[in-house]
Formats: structure tokens, C-alpha cells, sequence
């Protein structure tokens, strides 16, 4: 009999959710009838799945052991928790990183609620799929081909996943606690912080790489110009027209020399230490299909070491080596960088590999032909062939960089104006100063890659991405603007929309978010609902927005996730399980509960808040005093009640709560106290001053006071909102308005 497991429901939590703070892919699985059959009821199970992937031993599982899952695989576990390993487990061999994942059951048998991070939809989604083919392969006793699905999975992660000197940037923003977004699905360009505190990165490129810069460290004759003009040592040369001129050049200079495109990258086109014309005339033919002209230069002696300059400071440096093959007498050249170069484990096809594989490209071919060989050739025993000058440049020598000689790379990456610069540099000894030994500075590069910094294929690893981040951020900040989450059953768009209003009067650029659509400011922007994910993350996209009010419900919390990872502010209005219904949002299957409850829902709110920020809690709600001890900030009571217990508690240990008394609105903070204003003064309460009303009103003050906004400001909100500002006689008192009203008509 051949089982099977259905894919019911499928859809993406893309920010933090009742299960954990980053993205995660939540899908609904029905195992039928292996809810009967744990593993340890199915014949072979276990050793197909170990035999497949043997790294399912690292997995710690609930014992908290390596192992640990393998012990719960023999014990009996049942089949969703085991999909949920296996997915993981594929993911990490295609490059992801370490993930997060849960198996919870639901009141139908059979139904399992399956969440798994999801690092790239595309990518988590196809893993999936893997898993699930796997697990019922090995349950059914069939044959699975592990290593084609794994180069699936890792050609879509190599295309739709972050670049490893993308991720290095992003993990050294996420360790400092900076926010990101990624802006483009299958590209590298992120925003790091939120709006009006963020920048922007593209690989190693940022928001402060100014494009005249890149564009002069493409044009190589004009950057050498400009460097020589710096003082900084470059090799005599001049940009050539043909093949003859070439050779002109070549001779004027005197040999050795290097022909290289004037705009090339990434070394294509590069020959060096040529010796006679016709090399040159050679190099020439190659070189000018890879840029739109040529240079000759008087060649350098020395190994090619690659400098990293961030924000004017040398922060890594790589050396480049030569490659060579030792003839057997038996073996041809071909077959010897098969053997004793492409064999080495650290070179590859991937970035992930710090050395590329070596062929017989051009640039080799005529390499072989300056010592009377070819890839076919066989050497001497002995012999010592040549393949390539400078390879990858994949051995760090950060350490031993003169100090002189990294004072010259900054004033190079300076001269050229890029904030992050790979700086191409030829000498015999980085350790000693260049002036000495004719080394000089080749090349000039925008956007360098970080991989051979990040993963050398000899000595220690640097810290690059740090030292992006922190050139793009000053240690005092931290890319986040004020944002304020309104959550809770009831009463969040009038919350949300008098804190707008307050902050605008405070003179900072204003968004808002909520069910009556989108606000920059007082414009109206979206008439829709914008009380969702899309809607919250528009405003932190936009770069001017200095404070952000974003309504998000239950609906938003357990079907899509919170559009920020952390906020200063959040606010619960209030729980009320009996008003609200989740079938309505289509986010069940028929006849299963969510397997949540209302407490863990809306405490999602109060998990993400900063530790220098706030809760605002209703008092009056049962359910506030459980969620105090889940902030990590300060918590910030309002109460329509002055003599609600919860209030009374709170305030006698010294905090602050905002409530009403004898119909004014007080600031409360433990003994003390300041009075706002008359409930009669507020407008938007009415009178006919609903409780909800109420509660709105104080919910918002309570979130203005704990964002540091002024009592003058917080009074003018509650007085001004709603109101017609065009009208002379607004802020006025109500009697007086209607008499002035009346005068003025008279």
C-alpha cells in the first residue's frame, strides 16, 4: 500500500508571527494514513533516511543533543515532524543557512500545521517539495535521486538568494540589529534600516558610491592619470589603437610589458609580462573585444595583492599566487591541473569555493607557448610549468600590509571617490613600503568582491561586511525611525490615526497605515485598506518618513506577519476572542482550529517591541496583566477607570499610566500626576463619550508620552483631530466657537 501526504493550505508569515520573529513558510499538511504509522512502525524507515542524509545527525530535536532527532526517529515520531527536519536539512546542503522550524498538530487527525524559515519563497516552497518526495520515497520503499534534487535546490538558491558579499553585509547589519529588506527578489539590493534612517547596498556598492567614481575606475587611462596626479606609484603606459601601436608602445616602454582592456573587469583580457611583439599583437587581439580600448604598461614585478578599502581605511588584503604543475614524464598539462590543482576541495564552480577551477583559457595558452608547450604537452619529470601569473587572489596577507602602502590604497579609493574600492596592487613584498621595490597601483575597482576576504583559501577571515555596516552607521545608530504597531480586536484605526496626527503636529514627517487606507502627513494617499503586511511595509520603504503608525490585527499577525521585526511602540486596544472569527479570513481549513489562542496571538505585538520602548496595555482588558512580562521594554497602562485594580498596582509600583478622573485625562506616574485636559476639550470623543472613544483617545496619548512627544503637543492633538483647521474659530472652546460662529455670520 503506498501512502501518501497532501499539501492542503500553503502561505508566507514575511515578518514576525506567533511562531518566530523572521519569515517563515506556514503549510498545511494531511498525512492520512500514516497518523496511525510513527517511524518506528515503518520497516526501514530509519536507514533509508540516514543513508540519504547522514548530516540528519546534527539535528538536536527536543533533546537538545546531536542526534537528538535520530533518537526521536527511532523512538517514533510521525510524519510532519519528520518533513520538517528533512526540509531543513535539504536546505542547508543547498547553501541556506541554518533554519528555524515547527511541527504542531490540529484538533482533526491527521492535519498538521508545518512552518519552516523561509530565506527566498521560491527556494523554500521547491524544498518542500523536495522533502516531501524524499520522506515518501523512503516511507515507501522507493528510490529517490538526492544529488539531482540538490542541484536543483541549489541553482534556484544560487540565482534567487543573497550573494555571499550581499549576506556578509546583511549578517553584520543583523548582528548590530539594524533591519533589512530585500528590495529585489533575485538581486542584491537591500535597504538596511527603515525610512528615513535607511541606506541602500548592492553587493559591495552603496548608497555613497557615487557613479562619476565608478565610472572613472572602469575607464583605467583616466584613473591612472588622476592617481599619478595624486602622487600614488602607477606603471608608465598609454592607451593604444592597434595591434602596431601596441607593439610602439611596448617598445617605448621597454619589456616586459601588460596589455589590458582600458575598461575590463574581473582580470578578463589581462596578459602580462609580455616579452616580444608578437605576444603583444596577440594580448592585443583579445584584449579589445573585452573593453571599448587598450592599454600597455610597463610590467611590475611582483605578486597581484588585492587591498580593501572601506570609508578610507585598509580593512583586508589578499595575495595572489602563481599556479603551477610539476611534470611526471607520463602525464600531459591537462591532466596535471587536473590532479594537482583542480583537486584541491576549495576550488570550484561556485562563490562558495574561495579557488575557481583552472583551464586552458587564452591568456594560459599563450602562457604555455612562452615555454614551447600546449595543454597536451607533457613535461619532464620535474619540469616546473607555469600555468597562471595571478590567480585567484585567495591568501590573506591583511596583517602584513605596510602601513605606508595601506595610507596609499585609501588615497587612492580617495582620489577616485568611492567609498568601498578593491584596490589592484603589484609589489615583491606587501611588508615593506612600495617605493623602495617599484611596486605600484594597477587597478581601481568599484563593487569589489568581498568572497576572498569573507573565505581565503589560506589565512583567517575578515571582518568586511562589519566594517561596511559600521561606515554606513555611526555606533550611536541603528537605521530604525520611531514605529508604532496598533494591534488588539477593536478600536486600533482611531488609535492609530490621533497618534498620526500627534506626531505630525510634532513636526516629524508622519505615516500611517490603517484600515482607512495610507497617510503621508495629513494627504490621503490609498482610500483602501492598508491594515496589512503591503501597507506597513510601503511606509518603511519610503525614505521620507521620519515615524511610522501601523495598524495590524490578528488577521495580519497569523496570516501574514508583522511588516517590521521590531517597533518603539506597541499597542493592544484590547482582546475580545468572542468578536472575532478566523474562518471568515480563510486562513483555517474547514473543520480545524488555528491550534492558537488569543493570548499568544496578540502577545506577537508585544515580543517585537525594543527594549527602549513601550507597551501600551488596556488595564481594563483581563487579559493585559499576562502580557506585562513579555515586553522588554517599559509598559504603558490606560484605564477609562481610575480605580481599575491593574492601574492602581501599576502605578503604585512607580510607573506610568494614562487614565481619566473626574472627566479630565491625567498623566499618572507613580504618585504624580499632570492633568491634560477636559474630556469635554476633545473633540473626537464627543459628547456622547463612548467608553471606546475613550479608550482610543487614551491609548494614543499613552503611545505620544512614551515616544517623548511634548504635553503641548499631545493637548493640541486631542483638541485639533478631527477638526476643520481651515476654520479661524477651530481650537477655540466649544461655547466660544458657537458664539463667534454666530458673531461673525451677524
Amino acid at each position: 500500500m503506498s501512502h501518501d501526504i497532501r499539501i492542503i493550505k500553503q502561505f508566507s508569515l514575511r515578518g514576525p508571527s506567533i511562531w518566530t520573529y523572521p519569515p517563515s513558510l506556514e503549510t498545511w499538511i494531511d498525512i492520512g494514513d500514516l497518523e496511525a504509522l510513527p517511524s518506528n512502525k515503518i520497516p526501514g524507515l530509519y536507514e533509508r533516511l540516514t543513508a540519504w542524509l547522514p548530516s540528519l545527525i546534527e539535528h538536536r530535536c527536543n533533546y537538545d543533543e546531536r542526534g537528538g532527532f535520530l533518537r526521536r526517529l527511532q523512538e517514533g515520531t510521525w510524519a510532519g515532524h519528520i518533513l520538517e527536519h528533512i526540509v531543513l536539512e535539504l536546505m542547508s546542503l543547498a547553501g541556506l543557512p541554518d533554519g528555524f522550524g515547527r511541527t504542531r498538530e490540529t484538533t482533526t487527525p491527521g492535519i498538521y500545521k508545518l512552518i519552516v524559515s523561509d530565506f527566498h519563497g521560491e527556494c523554500t516552497r521547491l524544498a518542500l517539495e523536495q522533502g516531501r518526495e524524499l520522506l515518501l520515497a523512503a516511507i515507501n520503499d522507493q528510490t529517490y535521486d538526492l544529488a539531482a534534487a540538490n542541484k536543483a535546490l541549489r541553482r534556484k538558491v544560487d540565482r534567487k538568494y543573497l550573494g555571499p558579499s550581499t549576506a556578509a553585509i546583511v549578517e553584520a547589519a543583523e548582528a548590530r540589529k539594524i533591519p533589512h529588506i530585500r528590495l529585489l527578489d533575485d538581486g542584491n539590493l537591500v535597504q538596511l534600516g527603515y525610512g528615513a534612517a535607511m541606506r541602500r547596498i548592492w553587493t559591495a556598492e552603496t548608497d555613497q558610491t557615487s557613479a562619476i567614481a565608478e565610472t572613472i575606475s572602469r575607464d583605467k587611462d583616466l584613473t591612472k592619470d588622476l592617481l599619478a596626479a595624486a602622487g600614488v606609484p602607477v606603471p608608465e603606459g598609454r592607451e593604444v589603437d592597434s595591434a602596431d601601436d601596441a607593439v610602439d608602445a611596448a617598445e617605448d616602454i621597454g619589456y616586459p610589458v601588460v596589455v589590458k582592456p582600458t575598461d575590463g573587469n574581473h582580470g578578463r583580457g589581462v596578459f602580462i609580462d609580455l616579452v616580444s611583439p608578437d605576444a603583444v599583437r596577440k594580448a592585443y587581439a583579445i584584449a579589445v573585444d573585452e573593453g571599448s580600448g587598450v592599454l600597455v604598461e610597463r610590467s611590475i614585478a611582483g605578486s597581484e595583492h588585492r587591498l580593501l578599502v572601506v570609508g578610507d581605511k585598509l580593512v583586508a588584503a589578499n595575495r595572489s599566487d602563481l599556479i603551477t604543475v610539476t611534470g611526471d614524464g607520463q602525464s600531459s598539462v591537462l591532466e596535471l591541473i587536473a590532479r594537482q590543482v583542480n583537486s584541491d576541495p576549495r576550488r570550484g564552480e561556485s562563490e562558495l569555493h574561495p579557488l575557481s577551477i583552472i583551464r586552458i583559457d587564452t591568456a594560459a595558452r599563450i602562457e604555455l607557448e612562452r615555454q614551447n608547450l600546449s595543454g597536451d604537452s607533457v613535461p619532464a619529470a620535474g619540469r616546473e610549468v607555469l600555468i597562471q601569473r595571478n590567480a585567484n587572489h585567495a591568501f590573506d596577507c591583511t596583517d602584513e600590509v605596510h602601513p605606508e602602502t595601506a595610507a596609499i590604497a585609501a588615497l587612492a579609493a580617495r582620489v577616485v571617490g568611492l567609498d568601498i574600492a578593491g584596490i589592484d596592487l603589484v609589489c615583491r613584498d606587501i611588508a615593506q613600503p612600495l617605493a623602495g621595490q617599484g611596486g605600484a597601483i594597477v587597478e581601481v575597482n568599484a563593487g569589489p568582491s568581498l568572497l576572498m576576504h569573507l573565505k581565503p583559501g589560506i589565512g583567517k577571515p575578515r571582518p568586511v561586511g562589519q566594517a561596511i555596516v559600521d561606515n554606513l552607521f555611526a555606533a550611536e545608530r541603528s537605521g530604525r525611525i520611531p514605529v508604532i504597531g496598533v494591534s488588539g480586536s477593536r478600536g486600533k484605526t482611531p488609535v492609530a490615526r490621533l497618534l498620526a496626527h500627534m506626531l505630525h503636529l510634532s513636526g516629524l514627517r508622519s505615516a500611517l497605515a490603517c484600515s482607512a487606507g495610507l497617510y503621508l502627513g495629513n494627504r490621503h494617499i490609498q482610500n483602501k485598506d492598508a491594515a496589512n503586511w503591503a501597507g506597513g511595509r510601503r511606509l518603511l520603504l519610503n525614505r521620507s518618513v521620519d515615524a511610522a503608525v501601523i495598524e495590524n490585527g490578528s488577521r495580519v499577525i497569523l496570516g501574514e506577519g508583522l511588516p517590521y521585526d521590531r517597533c518603539q511602540i506597541g499597542i493592544v486596544t484590547n482582546v475580545l476572542p468572542d468578536t472575532e472569527d478566523l474562518s471568515a479570513w480563510d486562513i483555517q481549513p474547514t473543520g480545524s482550529e488555528y491550534y492558537t489562542t488569543w493570548r499568544a496571538t496578540y502577545r506577537t505585538q508585544i515580543d517585537v517591541i525594543l527594549a527602549s520602548g513601550a507597551a501600551v496595555l488596556n488595564a481594563e482588558d483581563p487579559l493585559t496583566e499576562e502580557f506585562i512580562p513579555l515586553c522588554d521594554g517599559e509598559v504603558i497602562l490606560f484605564s477609562a477607570d481610575p480605580d481599575a485594580p491593574l492601574l492602581d498596582q501599576h502605578l503604585a509600583a512607580g510607573k506610568r499610566a494614562v487614565y481619566v478622573s473626574e472627566s479630565r485625562l491625567y498623566l499618572g506616574s507613580g504618585e504624580e500626576e499632570s492633568r491634560l485636559c477636559r474630556l469635554g476639550d476633545v473633540p473626537f470623543i464627543g459628547k456622547e463619550k463612548h467608553p471606546h472613544t475613550i479608550a482610543a483617545a487614551l491609548a494614543a496619548v499613552a503611545a505620544a508620552w512614551g515616544l517623548g512627544l511634548s504635553q503641548d503637543v499631545i493637548v493640541t492633538g486631542l483638541r485639533t483631530y478631527g477638526l476643520d483647521l481651515a476654520d479661524p474659530f477651530a481650537l477655540l472652546p466649544r461655547r466660544a466657537r458657537k458664539s463667534a460662529h454666530l458673531a461673525n455670520r451677524i
